[in-house]
C-alpha cells in the first residue's frame, strides 16, 4: 500500500511560516521592517483599548466590533487588554478589506478568541462554572515566600513579576496578574523585587530537596534583564538546582524582546554557566494555534537554542474555538516542532477561573484529542494533554481514578502532601483522598445542566458532590459517537 496516497484522519502537509504583512492594517501602514523588529516600538505601539485598537485598524472593524469589546470589558473580562503589534498582526490576516467580511473573519480568528474577547463569545447562561475561583489552582496558598508556590516535593514555581508584555483572556494567574479591571481588584505583591528574590534563594538554600525551579511570573520578558541575569546566576551557584525552566510567553507574543543583542548576551552567559555546573536550563513559551508561530517567533526560539539554552519548550492551553480539534492540535505542534524548534510540551486544560466556560473542554473530550494525536509526532515532540487539578497538579487526562459523566464531574488522586495539606492534618495526611474537577456544564446532557442549575445558587459543599446515579471507573474515551455518550467501562485504575 502506498502510505503517500492513503487518506489519514491527519494529513500532513508540511506548510512554511509566514509573517502577515503589517502594512495592511491602516494605521501601520507606514511601519518599517526595522520598527518593525524593535523591541520598544513594539512595546510603545501595545493596544491597550478599544480607541487604539480603532487607531490601528480604523474601519476594516464594525462599530458593532468594538461596542462588543467595549462591553466585554465592562462586564466580563478578567484581563485587561494588552496586545503587542507582533500578537495582533497575526489575527486574520488573509482577510478581505471590506469591513463586513473582515470583522466577520476577525471574529473567528482563533487567536483572536483568547487574547481579544469580546461579549458575544462568553456563554450566555454559564459565563463560569459555578465551582469557579480566581486563584482556581490556589497558589497563594502554597507560597512558603511571597510569590514562591512549592506545591510538588522536588520543584517550586518562582513568580517574579506581576506583569506581562501581552495579557491572555484565559489566565490562569487571572488573580494575581495585570491591572484590575472592572469585575477583578487585582491581589499585589507587596515585597520589592530584591527582597522578594532574597526570601525565594535563601527558601531554596534551606530547602535542599527542591532540584526544579520554574523562573515564571507574570512573564520573565517584563523583568530588567541585569535582575533577571542576578537571580540566574545565584541561583546556578545552588548545588542542589539541577533545573531550571524560564517562563515566557513573549517568545511567541513578543520575540523581538528575545531578539535583542543584550538578552542573547546575557542568556548566553547564564546558559554557559548552567552547561558547566551540568544544569539543565529551558525555555517554556505558550502558543496556542499555528497562525500565531511566524518567521519572528521561529527566529527567536534559534537564538535562544544558539546562546546556549537546552531546550524550547511550549505550553499550549486547549480552548474550544481556539484548538480543540485534532487538524489544529497537529498543525500547531508540526508548526512548532517543524518549523520553529520548539518542543510540543504540554496542553493544558483551561482552568476553572470566572468567565471562562466559553473556552474550557470537558475531560472526555481532551482524552479523545489525546488519543486523535498519538502517531503522528516523534514520540518526544508528541505533547501531553494534562488536567491542572486543584490541590493536585498536573494529570493526565488520562489518569482520572473516577468520572460522572452525567455531572461532570471526574477524580483524581496524587502521590505527595503539599502544604497546606500538612498544615491542616498533619505530616501522615492521606494520600488516598479524591479530588473533584469539573467538565464545562454547557457540555454536559440535559440532567447534568439541570443538576448545576440547582447547585449554581448553593455554597459550595465541604465534601465531594454526591454521583449521579454510577461513577464510571475512568477509561479511554472513545474517539467516535457523541459527546455526551458515556466513557466505556475499563479496568480500574486505583
Amino acid at each position: 500500500m502506498d502510505q503517500t496516497t492513503t487518506r489519514q484522519p491527519y494529513q500532513y502537509v508540511r506548510t512554511p511560516l509566514t509573517e502577515p504583512d503589517w502594512r495592511r492594517l491602516p494605521g501601520w501602514s507606514d511601519v518599517t521592517p526595522a520598527q518593525w523588529r524593535d523591541a520598544q516600538w513594539q512595546r510603545a505601539h501595545c493596544v491597550k483599548n478599544p480607541h487604539q485598537l480603532r487607531a490601528v485598524a480604523g474601519d476594516l472593524l464594525t462599530d458593532r466590533f468594538y461596542e462588543e469589546l467595549a462591553a466585554d470589558q465592562a462586564g466580563f473580562a478578567t484581563m485587561s487588554m494588552l496586545l503587542p503589534p507582533q500578537m495582533l498582526n497575526t489575527m486574520a490576516p488573509h482577510a478581505p478589506t471590506d469591513p463586513r467580511s473582515f470583522t466577520e473573519a476577525f471574529l473567528a480568528d482563533p487567536v483572536r478568541r483568547y487574547m481579544l474577547p469580546v461579549r458575544a463569545d462568553r456563554h450566555p447562561r454559564w459565563p463560569s462554572h459555578p465551582r469557579a475561583e480566581r486563584d482556581s489552582l490556589h497558589e497563594a496558598e502554597m507560597w512558603v515566600v511571597e510569590g514562591l508556590t512549592h506545591r510538588y516535593p522536588t520543584k517550586v514555581l518562582a513568580e517574579l513579576v506581576s506583569t506581562c508584555p501581552q495579557y491572555c483572556g484565559h489566565c490562569t494567574r487571572m488573580d494575581l496578574v495585570g491591572n484590575s479591571t472592572p469585575q477583578v481588584v487585582k491581589s499585589r505583591l507587596v515585597l520589592r523585587p530584591a527582597d522578594r528574590q532574597e526570601q525565594m534563594l535563601d527558601y531554596l538554600k534551606r530547602t535542599p530537596t527542591v532540584r526544579d525551579v520554574v523562573v515564571s511570573g507574570g512573564d520573565l520578558a517584563n523583568v530588567p534583564w541585569p535582575q533577571l541575569e542576578s537571580f540566574l546566576m545565584r541561583l546556578l551557584e545552588l548545588g542542589s538546582v539541577r533545573d531550571i525552566r524560564l517562563a515566557s510567553k513573549a517568545v511567541v507574543g513578543l520575540p523581538q524582546h528575545w531578539l535583542q543583542p543584550k538578552v542573547l548576551q546575557g542568556l548566553g552567559r547564564v546558559a554557559a554557566l548552567a552547561a558547566r555546573r551540568s544544569v539543565n536550563l529551558a525555555v517554556h513559551t505558550h502558543a496556542n494555534h499555528a497562525r500565531s508561530v511566524t518567521p519572528l517567533v521561529a527566529e527567536a526560539a534559534r537564538a535562544l537554542l544558539d546562546a546556549g539554552v537546552r531546550d524550547v519548550r511550549n505550553q499550549g492551553v486547549l480552548m474550544r474555538g481556539v484548538n480543540a480539534t485534532p487538524d489544529d492540535l497537529l498543525d500547531l505542534c508540526f508548526a512548532l516542532q517543524d518549523e520553529a524548534n520548539i518542543l510540543p510540551y504540554y496542553f493544558y486544560l483551561c482552568d476553572m477561573i470566572p468567565n471562562a466556560e466559553h473556552w474550557r473542554t470537558s475531560v472526555h473530550e481532551a482524552q479523545r484529542l489525546q488519543e486523535a494525536i498519538m502517531g503522528y509526532l516523534p514520540g518526544h515532540a508528541t505533547p501531553r494533554i494534562v488536567c491542572d487539578v486543584p490541590n493536585v497538579g498536573k494529570r493526565w487526562v488520562h489518569q482520572a481514578v473516577a468520572y460522572d459523566r452525567e455531572r461532570g464531574i471526574s477524580y483524581w488522586t496524587k502521590n505527595y502532601r503539599t502544604a497546606p495539606e500538612v498544615r491542616a492534618a498533619g505530616p501522615d495526611s492521606p494520600l488516598d483522598r479524591r479530588h473533584p474537577y469539573y467538565d464545562p456544564v454547557d457540555t454536559l446532557p440535559e440532567p447534568g445542566r439541570h443538576w448545576w442549575s440547582g447547585q449554581a445558587a448553593r455554597p459550595e459543599p465541604t465534601g465531594r458532590p454526591e454521583p449521579a446515579g454510577r461513577v464510571e471507573p475512568a477509561g479511554p474515551a472513545e474517539l467516535t459517537g457523541p459527546v455526551g455518550d458515556r466513557a466505556p467501562e475499563s479496568v480500574r485504575t486505583t
